[in-house]
């Protein structure tokens, strides 16, 4: 049998990728060297990237944008190994407008990098937020049907549970803490998803994301909103090895989140 080998995939909420490409985004990413490395809210449209951001050796680059507004929500993903497939259109078009998800089929799994929606700022855009939760879920969840092995990451917009955030009391009321948002999370478990971070660590309080008010990550009142939910095979087969969450990168109020994989 062939030798295996370990693959690191990060996560990374850039908050504008413009921005953060004049905060030595490249040196960054050479740090983190990642096999794949996802992006979201890059918040930009096609004609903005630059030949920087497109052509990053050693690794191929997959973008979906935006066509709702500029300056607004886009993944990106950038991979060592070209994918088999790559999906950034859906058939939905209220979902797919706003550029929220690349789907990249691989040999040994199909991973999606998703932006999913704040709904924080009206009561559409919460329903807009729990519409694409349902859509997105039931999408993988015919993929499963098909026995493909998932790994859905990206920003989520939510805490899980109480551990997730540093003040759960006072945001109970507000989105990316409501119970109808932490159900969804609840489903994906039930329904065979591990929150891979938890998987290694159930007591372990780190977050993700800060506010850039009130020196919020300064004082650590963050909110673990950026995950990796693998199908429960892939545990079982023994290919997930760690997760983690890197604090010390800077650049955005996120920070990277990550997974390694032995195939």
């Amino acid at each position: 049998m062939p030798d295996k080998k370990q693959l690191k995939i990060i996560s990374w909420n850039v908050n504008g990728l413009r921005a953060v490409m004049n905060k030595e985004f490249t040196k960054t990413i050479r740090n983190l060297d990642a096999d794949i490395l996802l992006l979201q809210e890059t918040k930009l449209q096609e004609g903005q990237r630059t030949e920087e951001m497109i052509a990053l050796p050693p690794y191929d680059s997959f973008w979906s944008y935006s066509t709702l507004k500029k300056g607004y929500s886009g993944v990106a993903a950038y991979s060592k190994t070209t994918p088999l497939n790559v999906t950034t259109s859906f058939g939905r078009p209220e979902f797919d407008v706003e550029g929220r998800v690349i789907q990249m089929d691989y040999q040994d799994f199909t991973l999606f990098n998703v932006y999913f929606p704040n709904g924080q700022m009206s009561d559409d855009r919460l329903k807009y937020k729990l519409d694409f939760y349902d859509w997105l879920l039931a999408h993988a969840d015919t993929l499963r049907s098909q026995g493909k092995s998932l790994i859905i990451t990206g920003d989520f917009n939510t805490a899980h549970n109480e551990i997730d955030l540093k003040h759960p009391g006072p945001n109970s009321k507000f989105s990316g803490f409501l119970r109808i948002e932490r159900d969804v999370l609840d489903r994906m478990v039930e329904n065979g998803y591990v929150d891979t971070f938890r998987y290694f660590y159930p007591d372990t309080v780190k977050y993700s994301w800060w506010s850039y008010r009130f020196n919020a990550r300064k004082n650590n009142a963050g909110w673990r909103i950026d995950y990796f939910f693998v199908t429960r095979d892939l545990i079982d087969k023994g290919m997930v090895k760690e997760a983690f969450i890197d604090n010390e990168v800077q650049g955005s109020d996120h920070c990277p989140v990550g997974l390694i994989l032995e195939i």
